[in-house]
């Protein structure tokens, strides 16, 4: 038997793109395990990708800016579980962000309404919205896990608005796991990565530099691989994780303790 004991069990990931996207990480580590995943994605586009990434896999369309669609794809989820004799499923990864620089990037006193208000829509409340919907899917002891990052009290200004929305998503963890366990066991957690090598992070301004800066800050001098972040996400979602719920885990290989690294110091004062 797996370590993880997921093994025939299902879950659902939301936000796969390509293949360096943290849910296409989290679905292999899962399939790995001898989990059945399911995938749904933002657009017909990516339905493509996400077969021939995933080709045992089923794969359902879900734009959660319209709630609409999320109780769809809930309803079209459960009759494909159910025709494969089950009917619940084990976990949900909800790896989904977006933000709209629609006058580019400003600074954060001047970011603008109807960009935040999306975002905060697309990337933290439909974490909300797709648990609340799912709920009657899950099993007693299921798990939800969603990607945050690795803080968000540090200001860094190419990553503007998204942190505090971040933060909002942290909150969110610890209100759902008080809020579902008056009639549940269902755990809900956050993987807070620090940098990673992904095509969403690459449309970042200036996010090259910053990850290379992370290089340098982490304690092994080597950034943090997506699978190191999925391996934990993974974990979560396993019964091997029960006594966890209602934390930001992060994950960072030490880059928070080691700002002040001597070399980073004598790069600066010469």
């Amino acid at each position: 038997m797996s370590f993880l004991q997921i093994e025939g069990k299902v879950f659902v990931i939301f936000g796969l793109a390509n293949k360096k996207s943290v849910a296409a990480a989290i679905g292999r580590v899962l399939v790995e395990e001898g989990a059945t995943v399911i995938h749904v994605v933002r657009s017909e586009q990516r339905v493509e990708a996400a077969t021939k990434l995933f080709p045992d896999s089923k794969v359902f369309v879900c734009d959660v800016e319209d709630e609409a669609n999320i109780i769809r794809v809930r309803d079209e989820i459960g009759a494909a579980v159910k025709e494969t004799g089950g009917g619940c499923i084990a976990g949900l990864v909800h790896s989904i962000a977006y933000a709209n620089y629609s006058e580019g990037l400003t600074p954060f006193h001047g970011t603008v309404k109807k960009d935040f208000l999306q975002a905060f829509d697309i990337s933290c409340f439909s974490f909300i919205s797709i648990c609340n919907h799912f709920k009657e899917l899950f099993e007693r002891e299921a798990s939800a896990v969603t990607i945050s990052i690795s803080t968000t009290s540090m200001a860094a200004e190419n990553y503007g608005y998204m942190a505090p929305i971040k933060a909002a998503l942290n909150s969110s963890v610890c209100f759902l796991a008080k809020s579902f366990s008056s009639f549940s066991e269902v755990r809900f957690n956050a993987v807070a990565p620090s940098l990673l090598k992904t095509s969403a992070s690459a449309g970042i301004p200036g996010y090259i530099d910053s990850y290379l800066y992370a290089e340098k800050a982490i304690l092994r001098k080597k950034a943090l691989k997506t699978r190191e972040a999925a391996d934990l996400a993974a974990f979560l979602l396993s019964p091997r994780a029960s006594g966890i719920t209602a934390q930001t885990v992060v994950v960072d290989a030490g880059m928070a303790v080691n700002y002040f690294d001597s070399d980073i110091v004598q790069g600066v004062v010469g």
